[in-house]
């Protein structure tokens, strides 16, 4: 199979204002544009890394399109399935700065976006298929109730190929109707996804399992063939059925922003596994690139090339 991606992802892009200094949003005066989205934040580390990634989306024909498209498209990221809409409007947020390492605060302006009214129809079978694995969250699942369908659609789509697919909880409960819809939502689509990411709390709230591995069980019970539990500064539990274990987290000075973390823990286990690499290197690669990504005030700064991996002993 001569495939023209080592990975596709489909979600949505937004316009990052990051405060240019600490404080509550509305008291900050200068901000600094940059892209956000956590299915392109994946795209990107991955294309760092070498990997032919495609990118699937709709944005509006805006300003703030144009930046997104030419961003991500400079980081050699394939866009040539994303649509620029006449008409409709592109999603946007600002988040602040914090200097402690808790969660900045974060206000979305994405309802009615280009991104969310992506139907089924929009995604084009073939495009898909040229790529080897697809990565997908339940971020852009959340958006939408055509999302949601795009994302199952095209992870069903890659599983009856004989692709691999891996998912990344990755939970937004505001975007969901209530819990227990959001539950069923997200184990309906790591059903169909050979390799499921989900953070400790995350799993906790979704299976009612407190420790990884059961929560790991849980879901190679629903079909994975490889559970990762992110662990935050405990590192990551990992479980493929006959190997599971722990890797610790890699050191960190001083924690600036946690945004981001989880998908910089994805490009490294998904590069890994792609590469060919076993899972306890692969999710030690996904630990170090989480661990760079929380020194960084923006979702993308802390994803490293492949020169600065091969540097690090990682590739």
């Amino acid at each position: 199979m001569n495939d023209a991606f080592d990975v596709v992802t489909l979600g949505e892009a937004m316009m990052m204002l990051v405060a240019a200094q600490p404080g509550p949003l509305e008291q900050v005066d200068t901000f600094h544009k940059r892209t956000a989205g956590a299915e392109t934040n994946v795209a990107i580390g991955l294309a760092r890394l070498g990997l032919k990634v495609g990118w699937g989306s709709r944005l509006g024909q805006d300003s703030m399109g144009r930046y997104l498209l030419a961003s991500i498209q400079g980081e050699g990221v394939d866009c040539s399935h994303v649509s620029l809409v006449p008409g409709e409007r592109t999603g946007m947020l600002f988040k602040g700065q914090v200097l402690d390492g808790s969660d900045p605060p974060i206000e979305y302006h994405r309802a009615g976006s280009a991104a969310s009214r992506m139907a089924p129809a929009d995604v084009d079978p073939a495009w898909l298929l040229s790529a080897r694995h697809l990565h997908a969250t339940g971020v852009f699942a959340a958006v939408s109730a055509d999302s949601f369908q795009v994302t199952r659609q095209t992870m069903r789509l890659m599983r009856d190929a004989g692709r691999t697919v891996s998912f990344d909880p990755n939970l937004r409960p505001t975007l969901w109707a209530s819990t227990d819809a959001m539950r069923a939502g997200i184990h309906e689509l790591a059903a169909l996804a050979d390799w499921v990411l989900p953070g400790l709390e995350e799993g906790r709230l979704l299976t009612g399992s407190q420790q990884p591995e059961s929560i790991a069980r849980f879901y190679l019970d629903l079909g994975a063939s490889v559970v990762v539990v992110k662990l935050g500064p405990d590192g990551a539990y990992y479980d493929d059925g006959s190997r599971r274990g722990y890797v610790p987290a890699s050191p960190v000075e001083r924690v600036i922003d946690t945004v981001g973390a989880g998908d910089g823990f994805a490009v490294g286990v998904i590069s890994g596994l792609l590469e060919g690499r076993d899972l306890p290197h692969a999710v030690a690669r996904g630990a170090w690139i989480g661990a760079r990504a929380v020194q960084v005030l923006g979702d993308t700064e802390g994803l490293p090339t492949r020169a600065v991996l091969v540097q690090a002993g990682l590739s």
